[in-house]
């Protein structure tokens, strides 16, 4: 009777193990396979709109593939109607990345680049005028030459829109003064801003970003 107990335990045991172990293969077969899909190489697709010269859309996309290849450019397209905003003649930055990440495909993130000046909503301000807008994390964002100054103005234009790329891989603010993701804190810094520093560029590796050596 003891041992027919024993081994029932010892069967028990012996089934248990084995579901656990099964189960816990599936698991990380699971987790493998979602890691491997964050891992994989996004496209960033750069969305000129029609305001904008050919020469200052070239400038930023010939720069964004320097840092990453795998860019692509679009034919240029009307802002959409919806986004203006009559009473400060402006557009609304939400709106047109919402407008935006609508027809981008799950493996890409798109950047609309415009000359038109920009808003969002910030605290208890409704319109608040901004030079770039980056959902964090998002499939599109927007940047605006309407705020930067016109010392070096392609090459702003360029950092800004890496810094809004950013936001979309869910990178925060960075505290590093030379990284293209500090926080300009409403002044334009973007003259002592040079590469992402080497703990944000470590997040978009994670996040698929394959880097030109």
């Amino acid at each position: 009777m003891k041992r027919g107990i024993v081994a029932l335990i010892v069967l028990t045991l012996f089934v248990g193990c084995g579901y656990f172990l099964f189960i816990s293969h599936n698991y990380r077969s699971k987790i493998n396979g979602i890691l491997s899909f964050k891992k994989r190489p996004i496209r960033i697709q750069v969305q000129p709109f029609g305001d904008l010269s050919a020469s200052q859309v070239s400038f930023v996309y010939d720069e964004i593939r320097k840092v990453y290849s795998n860019t692509v450019l679009l034919k240029p397209v009307a802002l959409p109607s919806n986004s203006y905003y009559v009473p400060r003649d402006r557009y609304k930055a939400d709106s047109i990345i919402h407008w935006l990440s609508n027809s981008t495909p799950d493996s890409c993130v798109t950047i609309g680049l415009t000359s038109k000046d920009i808003s969002t909503v910030k605290g208890d301000i409704k319109d608040w005028g901004v030079i770039g807008l980056g959902f964090q994390p998002g499939k599109a964002c927007v940047v605006s030459t309407s705020r930067l100054s016109n010392k070096n103005l392609s090459e702003q234009f360029f950092k800004v829109s890496l810094h809004e790329l950013g936001h979309t891989q869910g990178l925060e603010h960075c505290e590093n003064k030379a990284c293209f993701m500090r926080d300009a804190e409403g002044h334009n810094t973007t003259d002592e801003e040079y590469e992402f520093c080497p703990k944000c560029r470590s997040v978009l590796i994670k996040r698929g970003w394959v880097f030109k050596s």
